[in-house]
C-alpha cells in the first residue's frame, strides 16, 4: 500500500509520542513493503533527510507560533496529501481532526485514520482558546476520520462515554535496542545505578519541577537527571532551572534522542514518570521495557499501564516522592524485583511488531479475514 503519516513534526524522532510512534511505525511499515511518507517540519527532526530508513520524508510550511503550528502544518501536509494517491493516511493529534478529509479532496478513496492521543484540552499550558480549539476537535474527530485510535483504554473509554464513539485501542511499544555507545554517562559524569531518571517535555502538567522538589529531600549522592525540553514553554522553563540550581545534585542535558536516550535508560537505578494528562506515554514503557522500576504519578492512565509493576505518587505532594526514593533507592533488591516485574508487563503488552501488524488491519493493508469488532482481525481486542 501506499501510505502517509502526518501530524507529527517528523522522524528521525526529536520529540516526543507521536515522533516515536511516526519512526517505528513508518520503518516497520516499509520493512514489510509498503510505500511509506512521513510529513515533517523543519528544525523538528533529528536530521533533515529526504529519506530515512526507507521511509520518504516530505517537508511541508508551518508557522512556528504556540496556536498554530500543528494545525498549520496538518493543513499543509493535507493540501500536499491530496495530490500523492495514498491508499490511506495516519493522521496524528486530535487538533488534526478538520484536515482529515484533506488527503483525499482530490476524490480519491483514501482511508483515513486519526490517532486522537490524549485529552489535550487538559493541559494547562493552553489558554481559553485553545481548550476551546481541542474541545471542538474532539468532536471532529467523531465524525470526520474513518477510525478513530486511542492509545490507551481510558481515552477509549472518554470517547465512547462523552460521545458514543467507538474507537481502536493501539498502544505503543517498549521494545527498543540495547545503546551501543555509553559515552553519554562519562559526559554527564554519571555512574550507572548512580542517578535517577525523569524524561519529558518540560510543561505544567508534566510536573519536572514538582520531581525537582520531591528529590530534593531524598539522602544520599544519587543524582537527578531530566532529560527534555519545550517549544513555547521559555518562562516554565526558567523557573525548572532556578530550582534546580538548589540542589547540585540535579542534571538537565535537555532534549537527548537515540543512543543517548536508551543509555540513560538502560542504566538508570530508577525512572520518574509526573504526567498528569495523556494516554500511554513511551518513556514510561521504555523505561518498563529496560527493566527500570518506574515511580510513577497515580492517574487512571497511568495506572492502565504500570499496574502493580510500579511504586505510586502523587505530584501534588512532592513528599511523596520523597519517602518512596528514600526507601527505593537504598535497596537493590527492590529495586531489581520491581524492574522484573515492569520488564515483564512491558514485554506482554507493549511490542511495536505487534502494533505495527494492527496499524496494517486498520490501513486495509492486511486481508479483512473475519474481522473482529472495530474492524480488528479476529480475537484482537479494540
Amino acid at each position: 500500500m501506499k501510505v502517509a503519516i502526518l501530524g507529527t513534526r517528523g522522524v528521525p524522532a526529536a520529540y516526543g509520542g507521536f515522533e516515536t510512534l511516526a519512526e517505528e511505525l513508518s520503518v516497520r511499515l516499509a520493512r514489510r513493503g509498503h510505500d511509506v511518507t512521513v510529513y515533517s517540519r523543519r528544525g523538528c527532526v533529528g536530521e533533515e533527510l529526504s529519506s530515512f530508513l526507507g521511509v520518504r520524508v516530505v517537508f511541508t510550511p508551518t508557522i512556528r507560533h504556540k496556536y498554530l503550528d500543528t494545525v498549520v502544518h496538518g493543513v499543509t501536509s493535507g493540501l500536499h496529501a491530496a495530490a500523492e494517491g495514498y491508499d490511506a493516511v495516519l493522521v496524528c493529534n486530535g487538533a488534526n481532526a478538520l484536515t482529515c478529509r484533506l488527503p483525499r479532496l482530490l476524490g480519491s478513496g483514501t482511508r483515513i485514520l486519526l490517532n486522537v492521543d490524549g485529552l489535550e484540552r487538559n493541559r494547562r499550558k493552553w489558554n481559553r482558546l485553545g481548550k476551546a480549539v481541542y474541545a471542538v476537535s474532539e468532536r471532529l474527530s467523531c465524525v470526520l476520520p474513518d477510525v478513530v485510535v486511542t492509545d490507551a483504554k481510558e481515552i477509549r473509554r472518554y470517547y465512547l462515554e462523552r460521545y458514543g464513539q467507538e474507537s481502536v485501542y493501539v498502544p505503543y511499544g517498549s521494545d527498543l535496542p540495547l545503546p551501543r555507545d555509553l559515552s553519554i554517562l562519562d559526559r554527564l559524569g554519571l555512574e550507572s545505578g548512580g542517578y535517577v531518571l525523569y524524561v519529558s517535555r518540560f510543561e505544567p502538567e508534566n510536573n519536572p519541577d514538582a520531581v525537582v522538589r520531591g528529590f530534593r529531600d531524598v539522602p544520599g549522592d544519587q543524582r537527578l537527571v531530566l532529560v527534555g525540553s519545550a517549544p513555547y514553554a521559555e518562562t516554565f522553563i526558567t523557573r525548572l532551572k532556578e530550582e534546580a540550581a538548589k540542589d547540585p545534585r540535579v542534571l538537565l542535558p535537555g532534549a537527548v534522542y537515540g543512543d543517548g536516550y536508551r543509555a540513560l535508560l538502560a542504566h538508570a537505578a530508577a525512572y520518574i514518570h509526573a504526567t498528569e494528562v495523556g494516554g500511554t506515554h513511551p518513556a514510561l514503557i521504555e523505561a518498563m521495557g529496560f527493566g527500570r522500576p518506574v515511580v510513577v504519578h497515580d492517574t487512571p492512565e497511568n495506572r492502565e499501564v504500570a499496574g502493580d509493576a510500579a511504586l505510586w505518587w502523587d505530584a501534588r505532594d512532592p513528599a511523596t516522592l520523597t519517602r518512596l526514593l528514600g526507601a527505593l533507592l537504598p535497596d537493590a533488591v527492590r529495586r531489581e524485583a520491581l524492574g522484573a516485574s515492569a520488564r515483564q508487563r512491558a514485554e506482554e503488552r507493549y511490542r511495536w511488531d505487534e502494533v505495527t501488524t494492527v496499524y496494517e488491519a486498520l490501513l486495509g493493508a492486511l486481508p479483512a479475514s473475519a474481522p473482529g469488532p472495530c474492524g480488528l482481525p479476529s480475537g484482537r481486542e479494540c
